[in-house]
């Protein structure tokens, strides 16, 4: 594995409006695609425009490489106050630059960012059956809480749901 994230070319950043134009890009990738939860075009621009509608409140990191966005995360932070201890979060890599370290050093910012500015006590996310995403967060410390079967239906195939965790007290 040849790690960008040694490379003095590498840098993360608060994410922006601009940053828009890659998310789109990434997620228009077969191999991405099918690991979120919209199923058209017009379920794909509203997910995006959500999404990056985050980065006003600077939740949202951008991972850059020779200055080019090659990854994002965000925290969907909650706006009820019963439940603004928690977050959702999404992330996304560039296939051309996944496995190089840009997630591991994507999640731990967010981590930090979260828990020491945000406050937060908890992260959670979901994640499809098969998705390399689901080895890979539990290696960034995420536990499974649970599992919901046949949860989404792609054409004639049901596919699971896996709900991750990450409690922040504890780190």
């Amino acid at each position: 594995m040849d790690l960008i994230t040694k490379s003095a070319d590498f840098d993360i950043r608060y994410t922006l409006l601009d940053d828009e134009k890659y998310l789109r890009e990434w997620l228009s990738s077969k191999n991405i695609y099918k690991n979120f939860p919209f199923n058209s075009d017009e379920e794909a621009n509203d997910l995006i425009k959500n999404w990056i509608g985050f980065s006003k409140y600077k939740c949202s990191l951008t991972a850059l490489f020779k200055n080019v966005p090659v990854g994002i995360a965000t925290l969907f932070l909650m706006p009820y106050r019963k439940v603004a201890h928690l977050s959702m979060l999404y992330f996304i890599v560039d296939p051309k630059y996944q496995r190089k370290g840009v997630g591991h050093s994507l999640i731990k910012n967010l981590k930090h960012l979260a828990k020491s500015y945000f406050r937060l006590e908890g992260l959670h996310l979901d994640v499809y059956e098969n998705s390399p995403a689901l080895p890979f967060l539990e290696k960034q410390g995420f536990t499974i809480i649970t599992k919901q079967e046949k949860f989404v239906k792609d054409n004639d195939q049901y596919l699971s749901r896996y709900i991750l965790e990450y409690d922040l007290r504890k780190k």
